[in-house]
């Protein structure tokens, strides 16, 4: 779909509005990374308790993605406006709590950074239009998923599924692809993946990889189509494999632990996304 804005918005503008409200964005999936897994693990434990038929503890405060304001978890000094600067904050802080000196983790920065990057590059790869705006909410999603999935190795249904839902909205219109590849991609992606899970699950006892992956593979696949899901799953399992045997060598570590898929799906749902043809061309021609 051609760009609605174009003519309308200064592409350089564009770009750069773009980045800015990438960088607040960013802000705010920190948010949603540090508390969604904490959210779902609260609503389990009261799920448990009703199961048992024990009334479930009251909760002290309520906590959610908006109450209580951002707080230091060393401390619990409370963030205040200028201290929730997207990157500059942390730079004045020097990384410290400004309250007891307590290290923040400089991955807040770098979610910051990484958002505004992907929607900047977005506006200027797409320009003005729904496209743009597309790629934007794709990408965000997956930050946060990538994010939430090294940490717990957990995807949220609460992020997969309205992320699915949006890409075969966008589709609507062929913004990315016709409505019917969208429909196709989601069904083959999940399906896909669901057939390994039980495939290397009745060959080996073990689970290969959760639930969550068959999900965001579905969602990316609403997105691209299932064109480029070949690719999807080609780039994600070779990222996969090199990190893993990099973790092996170079780490020692185990070969029983497990690592997170989902952070490769969502690299290579970006690749896909905007060099999908040609990288598709290319790994075809060596075939």
């Amino acid at each position: 779909m051609p760009g609605i804005l174009a003519g309308e918005v200064d592409p350089a503008l564009f770009t750069f509005c773009s980045g800015l409200i990438g960088l607040l964005v960013g802000s705010f999936l920190n948010v949603v990374i540090h508390r969604l897994p904490r959210m779902i693990e609260r609503d389990w434990r009261l799920h448990c308790a009703e199961l048992r038929g024990e009334e479930p503890a009251s909760a002290a405060e309520p906590f959610s993605l908006v109450r209580p304001r951002s707080r230091c978890p060393s401390c619990g000094h409370q963030i205040s406006a200028v201290e929730n600067i997207p990157v500059v904050s942390w730079l004045l802080l020097r990384g410290r709590c400004s309250a007891c000196s307590a290290r923040i983790s400089p991955r807040y920065p770098l979610v910051e950074m990484v958002s505004a990057l992907l929607c900047a590059f977005a506006a200027h790869h797409f320009g003005p239009g729904w496209n743009a705006l597309g790629a934007m909410l794709m990408s965000c999603c997956l930050i946060a998923l990538t994010c939430i999935d090294f940490d717990t190795q957990l995807l949220p249904d609460a992020i997969t599924l309205p992320l699915l839902w949006a890409g075969l909205l966008f589709n609507l219109s062929a913004t990315f692809t016709d409505l019917q590849s969208a429909v196709i991609g989601a069904v083959a992606g999940y399906l896909f993946l669901w057939l390994v899970y039980w495939t290397f699950k009745l060959v080996t006892g073990k689970e290969g990889m959760g639930y969550g992956d068959f999900k965001l593979l579905a969602a990316l696949g609403a997105w691209l189509g299932w064109q480029l899901l070949p690719l999807t799953v080609l780039l994600s399992s070779f990222l996969g494999a090199v990190v893993g045997i990099g973790l092996i060598v170079l780490a020692r570590r185990g070969r029983s632990v497990p690592i997170p898929f989902g952070p490769y799906l969502a690299i290579a749902g970006i690749l896909a996304l905007y060099w999908g043809k040609p990288l598709t061309r290319a790994y075809v021609g060596l075939l």
